[in-house]
């Protein structure tokens, strides 16, 4: 039996925008949610997971069907100073209002792109 609190690991099944499921053993699975992936803006589940990748994840939350809710953030948070886990995240030593105003019009193109 799981309980709230435990560190359990697991095998990522699925990916999907919102998060990534997990089978944690035969007959249980659970959701990391994207907001529970990281501390940092989550923009791509996708770069942060790979299908059949083992993960450790922290149990947050279990439902009355017996799905847990999980968090890869609750372990990393632990640490004095959490770093982020893959590639592709932006310097954070400089942000500022100047790196913004430079950053917008690339921002406002990627996103008419994308729709």
């Amino acid at each position: 039996m799981y309980r709230v609190g435990q560190v359990v690991q697991g095998i990522i099944t699925g990916i999907k925008s919102y998060g990534a499921f997990v089978k944690v053993d035969d007959d249980v699975s659970g959701l990391i949610h994207i907001s529970e992936i990281s501390d940092y803006f989550v923009n791509d589940v996708h770069r942060y997971f790979r299908k059949g990748e083992k993960v450790v994840v922290k149990i947050i939350d279990i439902d009355q069907s017996g799905q847990l809710r999980l968090s890869l953030k609750a372990i990393q948070s632990n640490r004095k100073y959490a770093i982020p886990t893959k590639k592709n995240i932006y310097d954070l030593t400089n942000i500022g209002f100047k790196s913004l105003e430079k950053q917008l019009p690339i921002w406002i193109e990627e996103a008419l792109k994308e729709k």
